[in-house]
Formats: C-alpha cells, sequence, structure tokens
C-alpha cells in the first residue's frame, strides 16, 4: 500500500521589537530570570494591555511580502487555557478575524522544480512565560521575561508532502523575516520555531488522515528528523490495525522520537472571545500603503535579478539569496571586480562559504571582507596568480587577516608569465623524460597532462596555466 505524507506547519516568529506587545518591558535575550515581566506581563488586576504599534507594522510588512490580504479590520481575542508560565489564565492571540491572510510563497524543491505553498493566516499573539524544569530536583522554575514578547503565526495550507518539502517551506520563511527585519531568525534563542502538523493517508485518497501536532522544534534539523519519524510511526500503527489518535506530541533529540504529551485540544476547548479590553485594530489603505513603501528587494526579486544582470544559473542565485548579508557581500565583491560575476560568485559559495561553515561563522562574521576578496579576485582575473595558487593565498589570509597582494609578495606566488621562461622549463622537462615524450609522439595523448604536471612542478605551480597549455602542445608536438 502506498502512502502519501500531509504536513502543514504553524511558525512563530518573534517580532523584532524592543518592546512587548502589550507592554513597555524589555524583549531582550539573555536577562536574569523574571527581570523583564511588569505588571501587564502578569496579569495583575486593574492593568490594561496596550498595543505596540510597531508589531503590527511588522505583521503587515509580512503580509504583504507573501501576497496576502491585509484585514482592514482585525481583532484580538483571549485563548483560556491553564499553564503555570501563563499567569493571566490566557493568551491574548487572534481567532476569526486575523490581521493576515491567504497567502502564498514558492519554495524551490530538490529536482529544480518550483512549489506554492499556501499560507491560510498569519496572525498576531504574545508568548508565554517558560518553565524551567533543571536546577532543583522536583521542582520547576518559571521564568516570566518572555511573557508578551510579540510573536506572529504563520499557518500554512496543508500542502506539504514530505519533510524535506517543510524544511524548503521553513527556510523560505526563515529567510523572508530575516530580510524583512522583522525576526532575527534565531532559533537557538526561540526566536524562530514551528509545530508541525502530521497525517498520513493512502496515495489517491482525498480526505484527510488523523494528525498529530508535534510542538516546540526549534531546528531544522529537528523538524526533519520529526516528521519522518511521525510518519512512520503513524503508516506503522494503520497498517498494524490500529488506530492514530488526534493529539499533540513533544519530539526528543536525545531518542530521535516524538512521545505522546496530551490530547489535541479543538478551538472551543479554548473558549475563544474577543478581549474587551483590546479595542478592534483598524487599517487605512494609507497605512498599508506606507508600509508597502517600506519592502526592501525581496529574496525571489533579488535572485531574479542576479539571473538577469549577472547570468548566474537559477540553483546559484538561489543560494546567494539566501540572506539579505550574504546577497550585499555578493554584490559588492562584484563590484569592486568590476567583472567576472561567475568567478565572483564561485569564490563566495565555494572557498568562502566552506571556510565560514568549519568556522562556523555567518558571513557578517567572515575573516575576510567583500573588499579583500575581490582583491584576491582581480588577481586571478589579471593573471598575477592562478585559481590554484589563489586557494592557497586565501587560506593564508583567512589565517593572518593581510590582503592577497601581500600575500602574494611575501610567498613569491607571482605567476610566471613570461614565455620565454614557461618555454625553457618545457624543454627542460622534455629533455628530462625523452621516453614519455617518444611515447606521447607515438600516440599516448593521456601523458598530456604528465608533461602539465611536471612543468608546473618544475615552476613551483607558478607558469600560467593558459600560456603552459599552449606552448606545451606546440613543444610536444615537435
Amino acid at each position: 500500500m502506498e502512502w502519501e505524507t500531509v504536513i502543514g506547519l504553524e511558525i512563530h516568529a518573534q517580532l523584532a521589537t524592543r518592546s512587548k506587545i502589550f507592554s513597555g518591558s524589555a524583549t531582550a535575550y539573555g536577562a536574569e530570570p523574571n527581570t523583564q515581566a511588569n505588571l501587564v506581563d502578569l496579569g495583575y488586576p486593574g492593568v490594561l494591555p496596550v498595543l505596540n504599534g510597531e508589531a503590527v507594522r511588522m505583521a503587515v510588512r509580512f503580509g504583504l511580502a507573501i501576497g496576502a490580504r491585509i484585514a482592514p479590520c482585525s481583532v484580538f481575542a483571549r485563548k483560556n487555557y491553564f499553564y503555570p508560565d501563563l499567569p493571566k489564565g490566557y493568551q491574548i492571540s487572534q481567532y476569526e478575524l486575523p490581521i493576515v491572510a491567504e497567502g502564498a510563497l514558492d519554495v524551490m524543491l530538490d529536482d529544480g522544480t518550483r512549489k506554492r505553498i499556501g499560507i491560510t493566516r498569519a496572525h498576531l499573539e504574545e508568548d508565554a512565560g517558560k518553565s524551567l524544569h533543571e536546577g532543583s530536583p522536583g521542582v520547576s522554575g518559571i521564568d516570566l521575561n518572555r511573557a508578551g514578547t510579540p510573536l506572529i503565526e504563520i499557518v500554512s495550507e496543508p500542502d506539504l508532502r514530505s519533510a524535506k518539502e517543510a524544511i524548503a517551506y521553513m527556510k523560505k520563511v526563515h529567510t523572508l523575516v530575516r530580510y524583512l527585519g522583522i525576526c532575527d531568525g534565531n532559533m537557538q534563542e526561540g526566536s524562530f520555531r514551528c509545530d508541525a502538523n502530521v497525517s498520513v493517508r493512502h496515495k489517491g485518497a482525498e480526505k484527510f488522515g488523523t494528525r498529530a501536532e508535534i510542538k516546540n522544534l526549534n531546528s531544522f534539523r529537528f523538524v526533519e528528523k520529526a516528521i519522518n519519524y511521525e510518519v512512520e510511526r503513524q503508516i506503522e500503527i494503520i497498517e498494524s490495525g490500529g488506530i492514530v489518535v488526534q493529539e499533540t506530541r513533544l519530539y526528543d533529540p536525545e531518542k530521535g522520537e516524538t512521545r505522546s504529551m496530551r490530547s489535541k485540544e479543538e478551538a472551543n476547548d479554548y473558549r475563544y472571545f474577543p478581549d474587551p479590553d483590546l479595542l478592534p485594530v483598524v487599517l487605512g489603505d494609507s497605512f498599508i500603503a506606507g508600509v508597502k513603501a517600506t519592502l526592501p528587494e525581496l529574496p525571489d526579486e533579488k535572485a531574479e535579478r542576479f539571473v538577469r544582470d549577472y547570468g548566474l544559473s537559477q540553483y546559484d542565485a538561489g543560494v546567494l539569496t539566501a540572506s539579505r548579508e550574504l546577497g550585499a557581500f555578493y554584490e559588492e565583491v562584484v563590484r569592486r571586480v568590476g567583472s567576472e560575476p561567475k568567478l565572483c560568485a564561485n569564490w563566495v559559495m565555494g572557498d568562502l562559504a566552506a571556510l565560514l561553515n568549519n568556522d562556523n561563522l555567518e558571513i557578517n562574521q567572515s575573516k575576510v571582507d567583500a573588499a579583500a576578496l575581490a582583491g584576491l579576485v582581480v588577481r586571478i582575473v589579471d593573471s598575477t596568480i592562478s585559481g590554484k595558487i589563489a586557494k592557497d593565498v586565501f587560506e593564508a589570509m583567512w589565517a593572518s587577516g593581510e590582503g592577497a597582494d601581500a600575500i602574494i609578495e611575501q610567498k613569491g606566488l607571482r605567476q610566471i608569465t613570461d614565455t620565454g621562461a614557461i618555454a625553457k622549463a618545457i624543454e627542460e622537462v622534455m629533455a628530462k623524460n625523452a621516453g614519455q615524450l617518444a611515447d606521447y609522439r607515438s600516440g599516448k595523448d593521456k601523458l598530456f597532462g604528465f608533461f602539465v604536471g611536471q612543468v608546473m612542478k618544475a615552476t613551483g605551480g607558478k607558469a600560467n596555466p593558459a600560456q603552459l597549455n599552449e606552448l606545451l602542445k606546440k613543444k610536444l608536438a615537435g
């Protein structure tokens, strides 16, 4: 029996405001527990929430970026449930009338095709506090610093059909919120996390299977592993004659499995009703137009421009626009070199990316800045050094912080472009390898590579490859 996976993601992105969504408390990460929670966050009687206007602007920015409908009137509701880190006994969220609805994002799949993923809604809400279970055996602590932190919850349609598609979509959202400047995307700090709704059904079936919701996944790797495990679990239950129950589950990264947390609540379990302390959010056309005017060049637009203006492939353009910072770095390199956009792309995506990954650094932390990398590429273009030597120079630049020119001079790596010197080296190699020369001239063309290697060895790898190949062919032909 063939099975089909059905996945929908609920992504929670923490908005990059300086204060909370309904109070003036700070949102900075890493403060001592319970030092960033005021009376509003603690739910004291008589205090009233005041909506943070910047959170509204950020939500609208996101909605416009995904081509969604921006609600002219949206309403905050109380989502009622008891949990120790929710001091009011309810969470302020949006239910029937969210601020953003009916959008979509296109994602690139592994086979190079594009798939459109619908976004049902994106609504504003406040975060809860955090329960701490370490440090005191048998006792849990409560840190309310996060209580009231502004979130936008981005709810996809159940359009995803595999864990890989889910990751591609999640990464696209991650890129977009950072481009827009509305979320820092830091998954380790909880600024970007998701819940995955997973079900399976027989191939060709129209009706969805019973879903399980996997809560609070805060890394792309965990999302992929949790979904794959859950799919296998559900298929095994059904094929064994069992029934999948609707429930909320947690992913245990150490065991690599999901486990039951509680039965899945429905909307009526939360007893939603409009929050009487907050007026409806009414947005005029001029407000929305003003927000639209502030939108940056979006990732897909930038990728299309890179293909059009720099002649890059769709794949290269996609990699280089994965973040605003990376795209800006690349364009600065091209601007300084003045030519060779593909060569510049190869260096940014290849050697630079490898060392950044090796040292666990972001592009804005690179030990070789755009100007320095451009200086290296220029020396390849003007034939001062070969591409092979450039790799050694780049590693020395990364280690020392010095520029390409200084390292080339210090190490005597300037490429030999004097045809007389190259010809002399070729003749010496031919004289030392008379047997191989005779074999080559008798038809063993593959020995050409042998002679290239020997001349490069004789010149310390400094012979200009193009000149070497041209001269060598003539010399070997006699």
